[in-house]
């Protein structure tokens, strides 16, 4: 404990005594994430976002270079993460972090982004008490409490009267849980059962038996994507159960395109909560989805447009406060911001320092020979409930 106490103020000195002295003609930004490990291709997505941003957009801001210097933290390693933000802003000199894909290496870095009072982009990590750990994180991809408690109010209000839930037996698993409950149940809907299951090889067929035994209207799913979407098909369609007749709710990992690809017909009719999706239907997204196209051969998903808007959001603080580096200009800049992005108007909450969005409710539909997420409803302006709940 004394180390990393030692650690902490040792970033903090080396920010006060040497700060003034380097000179400012760039911004680095230091990018903490996963590049290799199994959360690899989340990090190369983040990545790609704000390096198609910086490519659109030129490479200088307020006169100043933009320089990316990349951390690697291979997955979930809070201590590790803590070292390289300290590492990065010590040795490297970085003014901002940015990346954080995943919540544990977020809160461990935001108690380096509190002493040291730099600035911190959140571009993933969706556990909704990360903005409180320091006065100087904004977030830019969504929280999980904001898109559950929006489903679960949504399946209330669309004639959905009972719901069993089954969720992965971790942090954002449970918050996934209570949040989409909340909102179930606060629009008069009934949770007729539920249950956590473990993160690594559960047996979905056991727990979808144990579902379809209550003979609820509909079935609500979280789980972290990877192999197990497909997975979650399979079992569904061992134990007779139609998404067109029986309803399927889930976040967005569950019918992301890859999962998708992997499922197959058997997804058809299923219904996810998401804040982007590559087939949202707006000029600005096509055009976003044929440049990350040309750019890198793939369609960007919700961890592109986190990246993205990340990167944008930089830009955007930087020329508002003149170009200044430290972190109370920077935070202060970004607060209240607002743009139009490629998922649609987005702003950043000035209290709460997280992202007000829309939200989209879609569909799972064959289109020609394609399965796509198709929207079929939007609530617009959804901020966190979960700050909101503790004002």
């Amino acid at each position: 404990m004394q180390k990393l106490l030692c650690g902490i103020a040792g970033v903090a000195l080396a920010v006060l005594g040497g700060g003034a002295a380097k000179a400012q003609d760039s911004v680095k930004i230091g990018m903490v994430s996963e590049y290799s490990g199994q959360f690899a291709d989340t990090g190369a997505q983040i990545d790609h976002g704000v390096e198609l941003y910086i490519k659109q957009h030129g490479a200088t801001v307020a006169g100043k270079k933009i320089e990316i210097i990349r951390k690697d933290t291979g997955g979930i390693a809070p201590d590790l993460a803590k070292r390289l933000s300290q590492e990065v802003i010590v040795r490297d000199h970085a003014d901002i972090l940015g990346g954080f894909s995943l919540t544990p290496n977020a809160l461990a870095s935001a108690d380096v982004s509190a002493q040291a009072k730099k600035f911190m982009v959140v571009m993933n990590a969706a556990t909704s008490v990360i903005t409180e750990k320091s006065p100087y994180i904004a977030r830019t991809s969504s929280t999980t409490p904001q898109l559950n408690y929006t489903l679960g109010q949504w399946a209330a209000k669309n004639g959905i009267k009972t719901i069993y839930t089954m969720v992965s037996n971790y942090g954002p698993g449970i918050d996934a849980e209570i949040w989409f409950q909340k909102g179930f149940k606060d629009g008069g809907g009934t949770i007729v059962g539920s249950v956590r299951f473990p993160v690594a090889s559960p047996d979905f067929s056991s727990f979808i038996q144990a579902a379809k035994d209550k003979n609820p209207d509909a079935i609500y799913i979280w789980i972290p994507g990877g192999a197990q979407p497909a997975a979650v098909g399979k079992a569904l369609a061992e134990r007779g159960i139609d998404p067109k007749k029986t309803k399927i709710l889930g976040q967005d990992a569950l019918a992301s395109e890859t999962a998708l690809k992997s499922m197959g017909d058997i997804a058809i009719g299923m219904i996810t909560v998401s804040d982007y999706d590559f087939n949202h239907q707006s000029p600005m997204n096509k055009a976003f989805v044929q440049a990350y196209n040309d750019q890198y051969h793939r369609n960007p998903d919700f961890f592109s447009i986190g990246g993205y808007d990340g990167a944008h959001l930089i830009y955007a603080a930087l020329k508002k406060d003149g170009g200044k580096v430290d972190g109370d200009s920077l935070i202060n800049a970004a607060k209240g911001l607002s743009w139009e992005s490629p998922r649609g108007p987005v702003m950043i909450d000035p209290q709460t320092r997280d992202i007000v969005q829309t939200v989209y409710i879609r569909r799972v539909e064959k289109v020609g020979n394609q399965l796509l997420n198709v929207e079929i409803d939007a609530v617009p302006h959804v901020k966190d409930p979960a700050h909101g709940a503790k004002k």
